[in-house]
């Protein structure tokens, strides 16, 4: 099934298409909750460490650095002692949340049908006879 596209165009399904790294972004669980986490306005460094519950402080930081350079983020320092900076979503940030809270919600609502189908594939797994490996 292809979809007609004009030539140059971005086409994710190439393996050489630039969209297929801005998915990589996009698709990184922590680039999910942090456009939700950010959505109503800027926040501080630790105030997003809490709200992200299990989030290392190197996730973080790379994390936030890659949406920065992405143009997904805005961060503002200022020269305060000790300094403080605060993390925005950009206008291009902003385009994702309605797509993100999508992707959030339906996980959240889904997650007992995906954690019974896991259950029932595992238990499958556990009763099929094993190759004999030659030895």
């Amino acid at each position: 099934m292809s979809r007609l596209r004009p030539r140059g165009a971005a086409d994710a399904y190439l393996r050489d298409c630039a969209s297929r790294k801005v998915l990589d972004s996009i698709a990184n669980k922590w680039t999910c909750l942090l456009v939700d986490a950010l959505r109503d306005g800027p926040v501080r460094f630790g105030a997003l460490r809490r709200r992200l519950d299990g989030i290392t402080q190197k996730s973080l930081t790379q994390t936030l650095r890659a949406m920065e350079r992405d143009g997904m983020v805005v961060r503002t320092m200022y020269p305060t002692i000790p300094p403080r900076v605060e993390y925005e979503l950009s206008d291009l940030g902003h385009s994702l949340v309605v797509l993100m809270e999508g992707i959030r919600t339906w996980s959240e609502t889904h997650v007992g049908e995906i954690e019974a189908a896991r259950a029932a594939f595992d238990s499958r797994a556990a009763e099929e006879p094993q190759p004999v490996r030659p030895g």
